[in-house]
């Protein structure tokens, strides 16, 4: 015991001695470092500007030391880019990062063009989860048309794994740099589906042309649906009215579901359609000059007395929630869906030399003075697409597996109404899953090479439920009784108080 008890205390004695001659191996090499230690104690007297200076200072010389004395010679880009990605990370804000010189590329075909990619509208966390999921990547929404939307891709699913890669294990810039890529080629992907549901998907990239505008009538009935905000979805939108106003409609649908944003413009401009001026948006940050209203001009597209209903599910997000939230507040909307994703910050990009940053600068306001970050957009009546239990998922996951689905499309690439009809029937005797849901699945798969319908009025019970409210002649009544967003949240404050106080 002796021996061991020896033995075990020269290892440590020896580990001290090693660590204490490193720090002052440093200190000594590092010119500044001991006094700028020091002055790092002063933070407790609040100089926040001595701060500043003390880290500034403090990162130079660490880059310039690793430069000139690391084992091998390193490229300065490397640590550059390595200290950029650590500087955003820290800020625990999955919308502020560091944009390598492709990241800025890509963003600008998001916002204005196109690329090559599978067309899924993606986030990852970059801090363990509250929920104790692993770091995945979680899609907010497929742009539809696209291959991942074709594929059957919902929101909220998690891609757990890329060409036999766990996604915890990679970079957001890594994601997008296996998921975007030259058309053509395949992707291979494992999808997680709630709790039980895992399934392989291969899904060949394409040509992704960001899309804006589907339009058509349903009746009497306007139904305009915006898939993203770019500076031509104001222009599209305008056209589309300008059909429905040839065709004598009465009510208006504008459908947000799974709406990832884009430009805050652009939303501002679709918000003027529907509203004879006053508050859109109002933009707070600390610093002045972010600090901004955004009005709507005079005279709307869509007069006052035609009934307006917002589609929304919780892959609206962003500039579709400034838009739903103004037409809610200003009482121009009746909402119709599930909450919103949540997204009630704005960025800023900024470029550097061959690359660039973007940051969270503010927060936006509804008109009555709400703020939806991580908390998002309630519908005045909500309607949920049903949901699976644990035995569906597990049938699910079956059906899906057995890829009994593509092999009917394959086989029955134009298969009629009464086909669909009698395959749903034998795959509901089978797995005994929904009918409805059943028959969607199949035409998803008979559309994967065509484009998407504009509307699906025997499985969406949302818009079912949308047209049911204007058909019905209740949509006045419904008005007299909406909240506004600050009231909403209010109220919720006041009951949880409550409940914590008993």
């Amino acid at each position: 015991m002796d021996i061991k008890y020896r033995k075990s205390t020269l290892k440590w004695v020896w580990i001290t001695a090693t660590v204490v001659f490193c720090l002052l191996f440093t200190f000594a090499l590092i010119p500044g470092a001991a006094a700028q230690g020091n002055l790092q104690s002063s933070s407790e007297t609040g100089n926040t500007q001595a701060q500043v200076r003390n880290y500034s200072s403090i990162m130079q010389n660490i880059f310039d030391f690793i430069i000139r004395n690391y084992v091998e010679e390193v490229d300065p880009r490397v640590i550059f880019e390595g200290a950029m990605n650590g500087m955003f990370g820290a800020l625990e804000d999955p919308y502020s990062s560091f944009l390598t010189e492709s990241d800025l590329k890509d963003l600008g075909d998001t916002t204005q063009g196109s690329f090559g990619g599978v067309g899924l509208n993606i986030t990852k966390a970059v801090s363990p989860r509250p929920d104790g999921k692993p770091m995945w990547v979680e899609v907010v929404s497929p742009i539809e048309d696209t291959p991942g939307w074709r594929a059957g891709i919902n929101p909220g699913d998690f891609i757990i794994d890329i060409n036999g890669i766990p996604t915890e294990t990679i970079s957001m810039d890594e994601v997008l740099g296996m998921l975007r890529g030259t058309p053509g080629e395949e992707v291979k992907l494992i999808i997680k589906r709630g709790e039980r549901m895992e399934f392989p998907i291969t899904i060949t990239r394409a040509i992704i042309e960001v899309p804006t505008v589907k339009h058509a009538m349903i009746g009497n009935t306007g139904y305009l649906k915006l898939i993203t905000f770019t500076p031509m979805t104001a222009d599209r939108a305008r056209e589309a009215i300008g059909e429905f106003r040839a065709n004598n409609y009465k009510s208006l649908i504008l459908d947000l579901r799974n709406n990832y944003g884009g430009r805050l413009d652009s939303a501002v401009e679709i918000s003027n359609l529907f509203l004879d001026g006053g508050l859109v948006v109002r933009t707070r940050s600390r610093i002045p000059s972010e600090n901004r209203d955004f009005n709507a001009r005079r005279s709307s597209l869509v007069p006052a007395d035609i009934p307006v209903i917002v589609l929304i599910n919780r892959g609206s997000a962003s500039a579709s929630e400034i838009v739903a939230g103004a037409l809610k507040d200003r009482g121009r909307a009746y909402l119709v869906g599930e909450n919103t994703y949540g997204k009630g910050s704005v960025q800023q990009v900024y470029p550097l030399s061959g690359t660039g940053f973007k940051i969270t600068t503010a927060r936006y306001f509804t008109p009555s003075d709400a703020n939806i970050d991580e908390v998002g957009i309630p519908p005045d009546r909500e309607i949920k697409f049903p949901e699976y239990t644990e035995s569906d998922a597990e049938k699910m996951n079956d059906l899906i597996n057995a890829n009994r689905i593509p092999e009917f499309a394959a086989e029955n690439p134009q298969a009629t109404p009464a086909q669909v009809e009698a395959f749903a029937q034998r795959l509901e005797r089978e797995y005994s899953l929904n009918m409805p849901l059943l028959k969607r699945l199949i035409r998803n798969e008979l559309n994967r090479t065509s484009y998407a319908p504009v509307y699906d009025l025997e499985y969406d019970i949302q818009l079912q439920e949308a047209l049911n409210i204007i058909q019905g002649g209740t949509y006045n009544n419904l008005m007299q009784n909406v909240k506004t967003l600050k009231a909403i949240q209010d109220e919720d404050e006041i009951e949880e108080s409550m409940i914590l106080a008993s």
